[in-house]
């Protein structure tokens, strides 16, 4: 058999009609849990990276950029997932068009989209989490909240700045707060999608009062010479030995290097995707709430932005809190109080949708025989792939525990960048070959929102940094050599003789 064979629509009709998984997510419930994913590590950690190596100011341009890329693509989604509601997202709508061997690959960069993700921000609420015990006065020693790398710079800053205090370097050192909160979310995902979503329908309510209690108490404080000038000067990028990377910051190329890194961010409308097999109407609804999700946040974002960057220089933002940071420069320590407790609800709920979609991914991969049955295991209480969870949250859970956060961002915004270009080439592609399926959802102009929508994100992958590449590269590979030593030859198109569908 191909590798390019494809799986028939009816199959997956069939696999909607057998499915365990409980139908109980609402049209709104749908776009929460993209407003869950989408707010969050983006604009309560990205942005101080984004604006204050990258951007300046022009981090508003960054979100609008970023925000565009997203929209091709998201139109696209939505076509795709009234077409074909089931889980699996783009790793289901390529297997349906493109071919077997281009759907395993998307869904092995889904993987590490989705793991990287949690785990980045796994790491984002630990130092949150430490900044919130600190208003309290309770401190977490270094070894116990950071990794080795980490807590060993940390504590060498310490002592450039308290020399008569020195601090021994650590030998061991442990993420306890990350690896406890992975834990906890895993429980959560356990228990049932019910759980999960009322959770996360709490979170959101309160994160989202808190991003409109930024942009509007923060726009008393703008001072708009701190935009001036708007796209700093292009400066040469050095690496950490102070050697030139043949790159500018900011300027343009600063602006679109940004663009790159506030991506992550967008990744929620991509996770609704994977929760249409819990989706009451998935045809209608996944859709909707994949653009309202999507068009919600991309205006808080600009509007967060251009306050962020108003009320101080840029240069002042903490890259670690810049939120937080920004309204303690301006003295609003009580602000800083209810940011920083939001910021820790909000990532707890983004780290919730992703390490749902990354389950959901495995579902669906292991449904067509790509993946062990190991992954399929419904629970048969709570209805819930349960070992697969407690998998990715034993994974996640270490390597948030032992690896600095700034080796792990990049890495799912390339997956992201290449998942969304690959649905883009897809969904014109089913456009051809099948124009006679039912499409509650149609991508309008569907040939120029596609090909721009592709062009788009490969640009932007074009600037995410050499080291970034040669990691996505390996992590690649090594998922060809998966497919063609297991996946292929357990594949249910290879054993079941299941009919493709002949689209050419």
């Amino acid at each position: 058999m191909s590798i390019w064979r494809v799986k028939p629509v009816a199959a997956f009709e069939a696999d909607m009609k057998k499915s365990d998984l409980k139908r109980i997510l609402t049209r709104w419930g749908l776009t929460s849990l993209g407003i869950g994913a989408i707010i969050g590590g983006g604009i309560f950690t990205l942005t101080g990276i984004a604006a204050h190596d990258y951007a300046g100011p022009a981090l508003a341009l960054s979100f609008v950029i970023a925000g565009i890329g997203c929209l091709f693509a998201s139109l696209c989604y939505a076509e795709f997932a009234s077409v074909l509601p089931v889980e699996g997202s783009a790793y289901a709508y390529a297997y349906g068009t493109v071919g077997e061997l281009f759907a395993w690959f998307i869904g092995w960069n889904l993987i590490l989209e989705y793991m990287m993700g949690a785990t980045t921000v796994a790491v984002a609420w630990s130092g949150y989490f430490v900044k919130f015990l600190h208003l309290f006065g309770i401190d977490i020693p270094i070894w116990l909240c950071n990794d080795l790398a980490t807590a060993t710079e940390k504590i060498i800053e310490h002592n450039k700045e308290f020399p008569t205090q020195l601090l021994d370097l650590p030998s061991f050192a442990f993420n306890l707060p990350a690896f406890l909160i992975t834990w906890i979310v895993t429980g959560v995902l356990i228990k049932g999608i019910k759980e999960a979503a009322s959770t996360n329908n709490i979170i959101v309510v309160v994160k989202v009062a808190v991003v409109l209690f930024v942009i509007i108490v923060g726009a008393f404080y703008i001072d708009t010479s701190n935009w001036h000038p708007f796209i700093p000067e292009a400066i040469p990028a050095l690496d950490e030995m102070g050697n030139s990377t043949g790159k500018m910051n900011f300027g343009f190329g600063g602006v679109l290097t940004a663009a790159t890194i506030v991506f992550f961010a967008y990744i929620g409308f991509d996770a609704v995707s994977t929760q249409a097999g819990e989706a009451i109407n998935p045809k209608k609804d996944v859709p909707f709430a994949i653009i309202a999700s999507l068009v919600i946040c991309t205006v808080l974002y600009i509007l967060v932005s251009l306050v962020l960057t108003g009320m101080v220089p840029y240069s002042v933002l903490d890259k670690a809190a810049p939120v937080a940071s920004a309204f303690s420069e301006k003295g609003l320590t009580w602000a800083v109080f209810i940011i920083t407790l939001a910021a820790t609800a909000g990532l707890t709920s983004v780290m919730l949708v992703m390490m749902l979609g990354q389950t959901r991914i495995f579902l669906g991969m292991a449904k067509d025989g790509l993946l062990p049955k190991f992954f399929k295991s419904i629970h048969p209480e709570f209805k819930t792939p349960y070992k697969s969870t407690i998998l990715v949250g034993a994974i996640i859970s270490i390597v948030a525990a032992v690896t600095p956060i700034n080796n792990v961002s990049e890495m799912c915004s390339m997956g992201t960048l290449l998942a969304f270009a690959m649905v883009c080439i897809a969904v014109m592609m089913l456009r051809y070959k099948k124009p006679e399926l039912d499409r509650p959802f149609r991508t309008p102009a569907v040939y120029v929102v596609g090909t721009l929508g592709v062009s788009f994100n490969i640009f932007l992958m074009c600037f995410v940094r050499l080291h970034t590449w040669i990691a996505f590269l390996i992590w690649g590979a090594l998922g060809i050599a998966v497919y063609f030593l297991y996946s292929k030859r357990r594949s249910n198109l290879e054993n079941n003789d299941i009919i493709e569908e002949e689209f050419l």
